[in-house]
């Protein structure tokens, strides 16, 4: 396998700075976050991409934008893809996350942001999440790898947490310990059932954007 998986969490949008947990609400970037954006394009700078794909929410397509800035294949197809979406939050969509905190418990929090099967009322699961968005890089972004091509993912923290479960066979226990943080790139190497070989981090700092 000779193509590169390169997966990419949207930069902070206007929720993101409010605390809000945001799910498939579409809200955009904040100014901070379209610098965010324009830093990891920089910092991917070297790599060529032969697709790009994101979420139907437009952060991720903002963010995508900042990234092409500094990308040698500015013109790369995107294909918007539902199974890449974020998460619904359901009932708690559009809540401050830490005032939901004081309200139900730390434990009880930290089920509902990170573990595999917690319910969320009139939401979604980790586990649902995965259900749609693996099989859509089994039948979708695998083959463009298995055929030599760099991919580029635009996505959020738990459909890409989704994805990292698979590639790196994460248990259902130990998801609840992976978190895909802001201005973080993963690029992989995977093998023929799309399972991670080789695994490189890149990291940008997030100063205030230029005034």
């Amino acid at each position: 396998m000779t193509g590169k998986l390169i997966i990419v969490r949207h930069a902070e949008s206007w929720w993101n700075a409010e605390g809000k947990w945001t799910g498939t609400t579409d809200v955009h970037l904040s100014p901070k976050g379209q610098h965010e954006a324009e830093l990891m394009g920089k910092a991917l700078s070297d790599l060529s991409f032969d697709q790009a794909y994101v979420s139907e929410q437009t952060r991720t397509t903002e963010t995508l934008q900042g990234i092409l800035k500094s990308s040698p294949t500015p013109n790369v197809p995107v294909t918007v893809a539902s199974a890449l979406n974020e998460r619904d939050y359901g009932t708690y969509t559009g809540k401050n996350k830490w005032q939901v905190k004081d309200e139900i418990g730390e434990a009880a929090f930290q089920d509902l942001r990170r573990s595999w099967d917690y319910p969320v009322p009139e939401g979604e699961t980790i586990k649902a999440v995965y259900e749609r968005a693996v099989p859509y890089f089994h039948s979708t972004i695998l083959p463009q790898l298995a055929a030599g091509k760099s991919v580029l993912i635009v996505a959020h923290g738990n459909s890409i947490r989704a994805l990292i479960k698979y590639l790196e066979s994460v248990s259902d226990t130990d998801i609840s310990q992976i978190e895909m943080i802001f201005g973080t790139a993963l690029l992989y190497e995977v093998d023929a059932d799309g399972r991670m070989t080789t695994k490189v981090v890149r990291t940008i700092d997030s100063p205030p954007p230029p005034a």
